[in-house]
This record gives structure tokens, C-alpha cells and sequence, in this order.
């Protein structure tokens, strides 16, 4: 089976452009994902900072779907957690 990619999920008329009518295709989301899969296949630290509107959560989350691997994810209130 082949494996889901981020390019797949974020591009324009990709997964996510098909299923979210409100979606937007932002390279600056894609470039986060692709550096947040690379942190978890070399199991890795990553810091990144990214404006409002960039679409953090989706560039986190996503790359944790793809991996296939059990990650952990924390957040600094419960008000966000319950938004994630």
C-alpha cells in the first residue's frame, strides 16, 4: 500500500482541499508539516515559530497521522487542548 504523504494532504486539490470546504493551501503550512515529519522520523527536537493563520495544528498533527508512530502532544492551556 502506498504511503500518504503531506504533499498529498496539503496541496491544493489534495485530501484536505477536497474534504474542508473552507480550506486554503498555505506553502508555509506545508514547509512546517515537512519539517515536523523529518523531527519525528529522526526523533528529533523541533522549535518553530509560525504567525496566526499559518495552520500550526494541522501542521503538527498531520505529520503524526502520516508518520504512523505514537506521538504526544502538549499544550500550554486546557482551553487549546480542548480546541486541538
Amino acid at each position: 500500500m502506498a504511503r500518504l504523504t503531506l504533499e498529498a494532504v496539503f496541496k491544493p486539490g489534495g485530501l484536505l482541499d477536497s474534504h474542508l470546504p473552507d480550506y486554503e493551501f498555505r506553502p508555509s503550512q506545508l514547509e512546517m508539516a515537512s519539517a515536523v515529519l523529518r523531527a519525528i522520523e529522526d526523533r528529533t527536537h523541533l522549535l518553530v515559530e509560525a504567525g496566526t493563520g499559518t495552520g500550526k495544528t494541522l501542521a503538527y498533527l498531520v505529520p503524526g497521522l502520516v508518520s504512523g508512530k505514537r506521538v504526544l502532544v502538549s499544550t500550554a492551556t486546557k482551553n487549546l487542548q480542548d480546541q486541538v
